[in-house]
């Protein structure tokens, strides 16, 4: 099983860029738990990171036969980004979208989300702990389908 974990723009700052709001943990520190616990389940985890919507978009769609999950925090481009919503629908891979932040507790237009509402999963303000709850949720439902459940 391949899971492809997108971060969105800006998400290359994480331990650095305002640490009260998104937490002391690198984007390199986030990767390097989510390659560990997918190799302990013999799970491939691929991460890509991009400021560039175009980027993300041609991501999804060359990744497409080639991953069966999607897990994805498009930082700003959440509130944004027709392109890629219509690219994970395009795909039709299962994804969770990631939240560091409770975007429910910021600004209002931090509020609305292009892909919630097609996402098999949302996991906000749990910090970076968030991407490992979407894996966990991922193995988890892999390993019940292989062993009859």
């Amino acid at each position: 099983m391949k899971v492809l974990v997108i971060h969105g723009p800006n998400l290359n700052l994480l331990g650095v860029r305002e640490p009260e709001v998104y937490g002391s943990a690198t984007l390199d520190e986030i990767n390097e738990r989510l390659v560990e616990k997918g190799k302990k389940h013999k799970v491939y985890v691929e991460a890509f990171q991009s400021n560039a919507e175009h980027e993300i978009v041609t991501k999804l769609q060359n990744s497409m036969n080639e991953i069966d999950f999607v897990i994805i925090n498009p930082g700003a481009l959440t509130h944004t980004s027709i392109a890629i919503r219509d690219a994970l629908l395009g795909i039709g891979v299962p994804f969770f979208e990631i939240h560091i932040s409770n975007i429910f507790a910021r600004e209002e237009f931090r509020q609305k989300s292009y892909f919630s509402d097609i996402a098999k999963g949302v996991i906000c303000g749990l910090g970076t702990h968030g991407y490992e709850l979407a894996l966990i949720n991922i193995i988890e439902n892999c390993e019940d389908k292989n062993n009859g459940h």
